[in-house]
C-alpha cells in the first residue's frame, strides 16, 4: 500500500473537460468511482485529480490527529478482502496498535477531518471495498473517496464516471506526439503528422495503446507503423491467435481489441528474451530492483547480460517504466498479459516458487543480520518488498505450509515493529491454528504472534502465547527460541506492572542459555527496563550503557534506541534533565530511521518531560503536541510501561504552571500541526 500520490513519470495530457466536471464532485464528502477498462487511464486521471486537490483541504481541528489531506491506497496488490481495512488504514497514516476491528479503528482515526482517500484498482475486491467505503462514509462526515475500478462499487449515493479514451483527433494525437518525442522520435513533417493521426484513429484514443505504439517509433517510421497497424487491426473480428492467449472477454468492445492487439503487437516486436522476461516479471506485485529481477527471473536463456539487455529493451518499448529510485514497474494491464503468457509457457508454478524462495531467503537474511549494521537495510527492504512477501506467503501456504509458517514468523516481528500489527496477527493466527510445523518453527511463530498481541494490549493472550512458545522451544532444544519465549514473557510482565518478576525471569534465561547476541540483547533490555521501573536507577544506567555500547559497536539500532530510552528515563528520575533531552533525541532518531511509530511516540514523551524539567515550558508543550499526534497514529492516547503515566502528567502540569493554559495550548497545537513525520523532523533539526 502507498500513502502518497504516486509520482508521474511523464506529462499529463488532455482531459480538461473531465477535470472541470470531476473536481467539483470531489469538493464535498461522498464516493466518486472512475470506471473503465484497463489501459484507459483511470489511475492516471485519479492521480492528477488528487494532486491538483491536495492543497485544498483545510487544516484539521486541534483535537484531531494531523495527516496529509490526500491518502492514496493501492488496492491491486492485496488479495484478501479481510485485510483491506488494515491496509487502507496504513495508507492513511494509522499504524493501529489496538485490538479494535481495523474498520472501526480507521473510522475513528479519520473522524470528522477533511480527507480525500483514493482507492486505486478495486475491481478484484469490489465486495470488500463496497463494505468498507459504505462504513467509512456513514461514520466520517468529511471524507471523500475517489475509487478506480473496472466496475462500480455499488455504494448508495455513488457517483460513477466512465473514463473513456481520449478524442483521437485532438487529445489522443497530443498524447501520441508527446510520447513519441519522449521516445526520441519527434514527429513534425506533414506526412508524419497524418500518419500519427491515423494511428490515433485506429487505436481509438486508448492511452496505453497510444503509449505502447509511440514506443515503437525508434524502431520504425510512423508511416510504417500506421500501415502495419491498419493491416492487422480488424475492429469487427474477435481476438486473433497472434494476440496471445485468449482473455476471458472473448466478445470485447473494439477499443479493448485495439488495446489487446497493440499489447500483442508490442509483444511480437519484443525479442525472445524480452518476451520471456515480460512473462516472468508478472509474478511481482511491487516495484522491483534489478538484483531481485536477476535472482527471480534469471535462468535458462536469461543469463545476467541477456536479462539486463532484455530489461532495457522492455523499458524502451514502455512495457516497464523506471521509478526515480531506479526500480522497475509494470502496469496492471501489461502484467496481466505477461501472466497469461507465463501460464502458456508452463512456467507459472516454477517462477512463483522461485519468487517465494527468494523472499523467504530475504526474510531469513533480515533475521540473521538483525543485530548488526544490516538492520536498517533489512527494515527498508522488507518494507519495500511487503506486497511480494505477502504474495510469497500466499504461494507457500498451498505449496509448503511449514515454510509459510516460517516466513510469517520471520516477517512478523518486522511487521509488528513497523506497525503492521493487524496484518501480522491475521497471517500468524491463521497459520498457527492450521499448521503443525517442526517445534522450532512453531516456537518462533507463537513468539511473533505473542509480540503482536502484547503490542495490541492483549496481555492475557500474549502471556498464553509466551507459555506455548516456551513449550515448543523446549521441544526444539534451540537456545534462541528459549530466549525469544523469555523475552516475550518479560515484556508482558513489564507491561502489567510487574518489573521484578520480568527482570528475574529474563536473568534466569540468560544464565541458563547461550543463544545469539541479538536474542540475549533483547532479554538484557527487559532487565534494564525492570531495574528502572524498580527504582534501581544507578544499576539501570550502568546496564543500559553497557548494552548501548555493544549495540553501537555492532551498528545495531532497535535495541540501542530502547537503551537510550532507559538512559533518558533514568536521567529524568535522577534529576538530570539535560541528559534526558540528549538521550531522548537519540532514541527518536533511531526509531524514526526504523519506521517505529510506537517507539518515536515513547521518545517524544520523555523529551517533553526533559524539556519541562529544564524550565523550557513552551518547547515542552510543542513536543507534547507532536507526541499526542504520534500516539494517535498508533491508536493510543499514550502507552508504555505503567510508570510513564505519572511522569507525563507531572511534566504537563509543570509546564502549564509556568506559562499558563492559554500559552501552553497554543504551543501544543503548533506541535500537533501538520503531519507527525514533518513535526518529528522539525524537532530533530531544532536546537532544543
Amino acid at each position: 500500500m502507498s500513502s502518497s500520490i504516486p509520482p508521474q513519470e511523464s506529462a499529463f495530457v488532455g482531459r480538461s473537460t473531465e477535470l472541470a466536471l470531476l473536481r467539483p464532485r470531489l469538493a464535498g464528502p461522498g464516493l466518486l468511482t472512475l470506471t473503465g477498462p484497463g489501459g484507459v487511464g483511470k489511475t492516471r486521471l485519479a492521480a492528477h485529480l488528487a494532486a491538483t486537490l491536495s492543497g485544498e483541504s483545510g487544516s484539521p481541528p486541534a483535537e484531531a490527529p494531523a495527516t496529509e489531506p490526500v491518502s492514496w491506497a493501492q488496492v491491486w496488490p492485496l488479495r484478501d478482502g479481510r485485510l483491506l481495512a488494515a491496509a487502507v488504514a496504513e495508507a492513511t497514516g494509522l499504524a493501529d496498535h489496538t485490538r479494535r476491528l481495523p474498520a472501526r479503528a480507521l473510522t475513528e482515526w479519520i473522524g470528522a477531518r477533511r480527507l480525500l482517500l483514493v482507492l486505486d484498482s478495486c475491481e478484484h475486491l469490489v465486495p470488500a471495498c463496497r463494505e468498507l467505503v459504505r462504513e467509512l462514509l456513514a461514520a466520517c462526515a468529511g471524507l471523500t473517496v475517489l475509487a478506480t475500478s473496472r466496475e462500480p462499487l455499488g455504494v448508495p449515493g455513488e457517483h460513477v464516471h466512465e473514463v473513456g479514451p481520449l478524442p483521437p483527433a485532438t487529445e489522443g494525437l497530443e498524447l501520441f506526439l508527446d510520447r513519441a518525442a519522449t521516445a526520441g522520435a519527434p514527429l513534425g513533417r506533414p506526412a508524419e503528422l497524418a500518419a500519427a493521426a491515423t494511428v490515433c484513429h485506429l487505436l481509438e484514443g486508448v492511452p496505453l495503446a497510444l503509449e505502447l505504439a509511440a514506443a515503437q517509433l525508434p524502431q520504425q517510421p510512423v508511416t510504417t507503423l500506421a500501415a502495419r497497424l491498419r493491416a492487422r487491426l480488424d475492429l469487427t473480428a474477435g481476438p486473433r491467435e497472434h494476440d496471445g492467449p485468449a482473455p476471458r472477454e472473448r466478445r470485447s468492445p473494439p477499443r479493448l481489441r485495439a488495446l489487446r492487439t497493440t499489447i500483442g503487437w508490442s509483444h511480437e516486436l519484443c525479442t525472445p528474451p524480452e518476451r520471456l522476461l515480460w512473462a516472468r516479471m508478472s509474478v511481482f506485485r511491487a516495484q522491483t530492483g534489478i538484483a531481485v529481477l536477476r535472482a527471480v527471473c534469471g535462468g535458462g536463456p536469461l543469463e545476467t547480460a541477456v536479462l539486463d539487455a532484455a530489461l532495457e529493451g522492455l523499458r524502451r518499448k514502455s512495457v516497464v517504466s523506471v521509478t526515480a529510485d531506479g526500480r522497475y514497474r509494470m502496469l496492471d494491464t501489461v502484467r496481466e498479459y505477461g501472466a497469461m503468457w507465463l501460464e502458456e509457457l508452463g512456467e507459472r508454478e516454477k517462477v512463483a516458487a522461485r519468487h517465494a524462495r527468494y523472499h523467504l531467503a530475504l526474510a531469513r537474511e533480515a533475521d540473521r543480520t538483525w543485530f548488526g549494521p544490516g538492520q536498517l537495510d533489512a527494515y527498508r527492504t522488507l518494507g519495500e518488498s511487503h506486497a511480494d512477501v505477502c504474495a510469497a506467503l500466499r504461494h507457500l501456504r498451498s505449496s509448503d505450509p511449514d515454510v509459510a509458517l516460517e516466513l510469517a514468523a520471520l516477517a512478523g516481528f518486522f511487521w509488528a515493529c513497523c506497525g503492521r500489527l493487524h496484518e501480522a496477527g491475521h497471517h500468524l493466527a491463521e497459520l498457527v491454528a492450521h499448521i503443525r510445523a517442526p517445534a522450532a518453527v512453531q516456537a518462533r511463530a507463537l513468539w511473533a504472534l505473542g509480540v503482536v498481541r502484547a503490542l495490541q494490549g492483549d496481555y492475557a493472550a500474549a502471556s498464553d502465547l509466551a507459555h506455548h512458545s516456551l513449550t515448543s522451544a523446549e521441544l526444539s532444544g534451540e537456545e534462541d527460541r528459549l530466549l525469544d519465549a523469555a523475552y516475550l514473557h518479560g515484556v508482558v510482565l513489564l507491561l502489567q506492572g510487574r518489573p521484578e518478576e520480568a527482570g528475574t525471569h529474563c536473568a534466569r534465561a540468560l544464565e541458563g542459555t547461550d543463544g545469539s547476541p541479538g536474542r540475549r540483547a533483547r532479554c538484557r533490555l527487559v532487565g534494564v527496563f525492570a531495574l528502572t521501573a524498580s527504582g534501581r536507577l544507578e544499576e539501570a544506567g550502568r546496564a543500559a550503557e553497557l548494552l548501548r555500547a555493544e549495540c553501537e559497536r555492532r551498528g545495531e539500532h532497535w535495541t540501542r534506541a530502547y537503551a537510550d530510552h532507559q538512559l533518558a528515563l533514568a536521567a529524568l528520575l535522577s534529576g538530570r534533565p539535560a541528559e534526558t533531552v540528549d538521550c531522548a533525541r537519540r532514541m527518536i532518531a533511531g526509531k524514526r530511521a526504523l519506521g517505529d511509530a510506537f517507539g518515536v511516540a515513547l521518545g517524544l514523551d520523555l523529551l517533553s518531560a526533559g524539556l519541562a524539567a529544564q524550565d523550557k515550558p513552551e518547547e515542552a508543550a510543542s513536543v507534547n503536541g507532536t507526541a499526542f499526534a504520534c500516539w494517535q497514529t498508533v491508536g493510543h492516547p499514550q502507552r508504555g510501561t505503567p510508570e510513564l503515566a505519572p511522569l507525563r502528567v507531572h511534566a504537563e502540569s509543570t509546564a502549564r504552571a509556568q506559562i499558563g493554559d492559554r500559552v501552553y495550548e497554543r504551543a501544543f497545537r503548533a506541535g500537533a500541526h501538520g503531519t507527525p513525520a514533518a513535526a518529528v523532523d522539525r524537532i530533530l533539526a531544532a536546537d532544543l
